[in-house]
């Protein structure tokens, strides 16, 4: 259960919101090019409830009911993402113009990020020259919403679409390529550093990316189990941090890279003003177990040098993800120490959980333990400047469909209602309590979330 004693004071200027993607929300299909998602979905047995995100929240549509969620909700900022291919259809752009121009006028910052997984069907990460169309698209995003956007995410989780969309298939495109998915990571990586000259080109100075890391606890003290976990967390954690930090890729991986790999280097080391992570729970992982197993939901192949184990003796949420607080703190401190000065400010992008209900206890049970469990991070000396819960809004769970529910706001999917659960009022209230309430919009937003007709803003 939740402490009833206060959260701790965040520093001054700590910037508090919540995140969504473009696919998982927007909906509005008939309206953008079709991504490498319409295409794995519309495969029988892709998505566990067969389910598609042609509709999704149909936010396109209901953008500004969800704007006043977010200004009663008294969020700092909003992170959403744009989706490249509804960039690349004619009008594409207008939504989003429209929708900082709201988030705006309701006293909530913009901060969005260029490519969440959505990538236009007819390009392919295998290839270095998707790298140079995405930074092409950030030049035209930037272009548009620059004038009124301060704050960017270049990349979300390259991880987990290398690992899960090429090595393994089970997002899209829906390959298994395994270790011979190393080259999407790399592209990724360049197309990061590509957008971070792009966005400075356009004068932007706040510029950021969204890596998902966990702590990798060894299964035992054996020896294999050790090697097996410090393998899972070059491949997961440092591939991924440490040529953006450091400017080089862990010993061993940087030769098996596609390209002029110390050339892309120095453009994937580009600076950063701030880091961001996305933080879900722990990984236990020993040595190879020589069969298939399922962990997750997600089929782990037998020839894996390593095997993802149970997290036994904390909760779990219906995603059966174990419950560890004190692992973000774990996490923080251990990039601290390992990257030391190199460590730009940090934002945690994302942290949240699945649970059913409107009553979700468990959910405000996990939030506070997470903020609690960041503040110490803070208190030990990390520079951590702001915290995004994942989501505002029950969504399109990737292969999951809709069965796993993220949100701080219910979505009826049959009627698109969306009704505020308890963590909504639990975050409402800890922002208050942190900040104050100082937005004017606040009351007329409360009525436009319950009212779409009475918006405060025009159309």
């Amino acid at each position: 259960m939740a402490t009833t004693n206060p959260i701790p004071r965040f520093p001054a200027g700590f910037l508090w919101g919540v995140s969504t993607s473009a696919h998982q929300i927007e909906g509005a299909v008939d309206t953008r090019e079709p991504s490498v998602w319409d295409v794995f979905t519309a495969e029988p047995g892709k998505v566990r409830d067969g389910s598609t995100a042609a509709v999704a929240c149909d936010h396109v549509h209901r953008h500004r009911e969800d704007v006043a969620l977010l200004a009663d909700l008294g969020v700092d900022a909003y992170r959403f993402s744009v989706s490249w291919p509804r960039v690349r259809a004619e009008g594409g752009l207008d939504f989003y113009d429209r929708l900082v121009d709201d988030l705006l006028a309701a006293g909530v910052r913009p901060v969005p990020t260029l490519f969440h997984w959505d990538l236009p069907a007819d390009l392919d990460w295998l290839e270095r020259d998707t790298a140079e169309r995405f930074a092409e698209h950030v030049a035209r995003v930037a272009a548009r919403l620059g004038d009124r956007v301060t704050k960017w995410i270049t990349l979300n989780e390259p991880a987990e679409h290398t690992l899960l969309g090429h090595a393994l298939g089970v997002h899209a495109p829906g390959r298994r390529l395994l270790f011979d998915a190393l080259p999407v990571a790399h592209h990724q990586l360049l197309a990061h550093g590509l957008a971070v000259w792009a966005l400075r080109a356009s004068g932007a100075s706040d510029i950021g990316i969204a890596n998902s890391h966990s702590p990798t606890w060894p299964a035992s003290d054996d020896e294999a189990d050790a090697a097996a976990a410090d393998f899972y967390d070059t491949l997961l954690n440092r591939l991924f941090a440490d040529p953006l930090l450091l400017g080089r890729y862990p010993e061993g991986i940087g030769e098996l890279m596609p390209g002029d790999v110390e050339a892309d280097l120095k453009i994937i080391a580009e600076p950063l003003d701030w880091y961001g992570i996305n933080y879900y729970a722990p990984t236990r992982v020993g040595a190879p177990q020589g069969a298939e197993i399922e962990f997750g939901g997600v089929r782990m192949p037998a020839e894996l040098p390593f095997s993802v184990r149970e997290i036994e003796g904390y909760p779990v949420t219906d995603f059966g993800w174990p419950v560890v607080p004190e692992a973000l703190t774990e996490l923080l401190t251990l990039f601290h120490d390992r990257y030391g000065d190199r460590l730009p400010p940090v934002v945690i992008t994302e942290n949240g959980c699945a649970y059913e209900g409107l009553d979700d206890s468990n959910r405000i049970t996990y939030l506070d333990g997470h903020v609690r469990a960041l503040h110490r991070a803070v208190e030990a000396g990390v520079d951590v400047r702001g915290y995004f819960v994942w989501s505002l809004l029950d969504n399109f769970e990737w292969a999951e469909g809709y069965g796993r529910r993220f949100g701080l706001v219910h979505v009826d999917f049959a009627t698109q209602r969306r009704t505020p659960k308890a963590s909504y009022d639990w975050y409402r209230a800890l922002l208050r309590e942190q900040h104050g309430c100082r937005r004017g919009l606040r009351s007329r937003a409360a009525a436009a979330a319950s009212d779409p007709a009475a918006s405060p803003w025009p159309p």
